[in-house]
């Protein structure tokens, strides 16, 4: 799916191959490959027949029958309930995903690592069964160390830093903010005219300047907020109050990452602290919470890792590889393999892999033509 994605593709019937893989990368997540072999196989063989003057329509009606008998039989004979496999089942279905990838030296350790990353964000849904966010599973890069050397995180890890050195490592019983804007020296809108006729006014203008930032930030730490995560910059002025406070500032978060959060903590992304009155205030219901957040060294990167959330796990996985290219075809490894724990959780049932099931089916639909005049 990775080369086919890179190629610029005209001709229509191959855009559909190269749709295809990209669907099912989308879909089920591992099997790109398969899908492409088999669906350009198809085109070849239908090409024959249409070439002995079969009409195209007849040619899919085949297709589509042999396609309802498979499933049917497969539902019927190949299909293992999950339960009845446990871990090891699922071990096996990860283990199977890799076997055509770069890691599949290593496969026991990425098989582990990811069914401990899926277990860890699955939650119970409405129907009794389990439902695994793998979006909520944050994947990292660094390069440099093995691959073995991949590590995963029982949190959430953010590629972020604190704002300032002296700001605390480590928080417990952290409440986190979550702010979408600036937190910058106020400055006066463009195009806007002061007259002044006393030098000393001027001061004071600038000092408010200085002043409504310091208020904002007041408000937020007033609700006990000691995490702040910000989309936006901090300036060295105003960093200095966080610093004086004891809390921990981060600036320039994702967004994406900073929703997860959010959702993971229970908090909420706040854009303006405007209230409807016309003044400023800050919810302390805004604020999320969980119970460590700490910055801690990892390779050469310091990371802020959040533990412990209040209202739904967390995983992250820091994938370690010789140089990035290692790196991207590990994490798309990674991926597929948490893709197919996560059909695996939630459809209960798996099939035998390694290409029997195709062998049988094949099989049984040469059997299965025999009795069609």
């Amino acid at each position: 799916a990775t080369i086919l994605n890179l190629l610029d593709i005209q001709d229509p019937a191959a855009r559909v191959l190269v749709d295809n893989a990209q669907i099912q990368d989308r879909e089920v997540g591992d099997g790109t490959t398969s899908v492409t072999l088999l669906a350009a196989e198809l085109l070849k063989k239908g090409d024959e027949l249409v070439k002995q003057k079969i009409h195209p329509n007849t040619v899919l009606s085949g297709y589509k029958l042999a396609c309802k008998e498979a499933i049917k039989w497969m539902r019927d004979n190949l299909t293992v309930s999950s339960n009845d496999l446990g871990e090891s089942g699922l071990l096996a279905a990860a283990k199977t995903s890799m076997s055509s990838k770069i890691i599949n030296d290593d496969a026991e350790f990425f098989a582990d690592l990811c069914v401990k990353a899926a277990n860890a964000v699955k939650f119970k849904n409405d129907k009794g069964g389990y439902t695994y966010p793998i979006k909520a599973i944050n994947v990292l890069k660094a390069h440099g160390k093995s691959q073995k050397e991949t590590q995963y995180i029982d949190g959430y890890a953010l590629n972020c830093t604190v704002g300032s050195q002296q700001m605390p490592k480590r928080i417990e019983k952290a409440k986190i903010a979550f702010l979408d804007f600036n937190l910058m020296k106020y400055k006066l809108k463009m195009g806007i005219h002061v007259i002044i006729n006393d030098p000393e006014q001027l001061q004071k203008i600038k000092q408010r300047e200085a002043d409504v930032t310091k208020e904002r930030i007041q408000k937020i730490l007033d609700t006990g907020a000691n995490v702040i995560l910000t989309t936006g910059g901090i300036d060295d002025m105003n960093l200095k109050y966080f610093v004086d406070a004891g809390a921990m500032a981060v600036r320039r978060v994702l967004k994406k990452d900073m929703k997860r959060i959010a959702k993971a903590t229970g908090g909420t992304i706040v854009s303006s602290l405007a209230t409807l009155e016309g003044d400023e205030a800050y919810e302390a219901s805004n604020l999320g919470t969980c119970d460590l957040v700490a910055q801690e060294r990892i390779c050469d990167d310091e990371l802020l890792i959040l533990r412990g959330m209040a209202k739904r796990t967390c995983a992250s996985v820091i994938v370690r590889g010789a140089n990035d290219f290692m790196c991207d075809e590990i994490e798309r490894a990674v991926h597929d393999a948490l893709c197919v724990v996560k059909r695996v959780g939630e459809s209960k049932s798996v099939v035998p892999g390694g290409g029997c099931v195709e062998a049988a089916l094949s099989i049984f639909l040469e059997n299965f033509a025999a009795t069609i005049s």
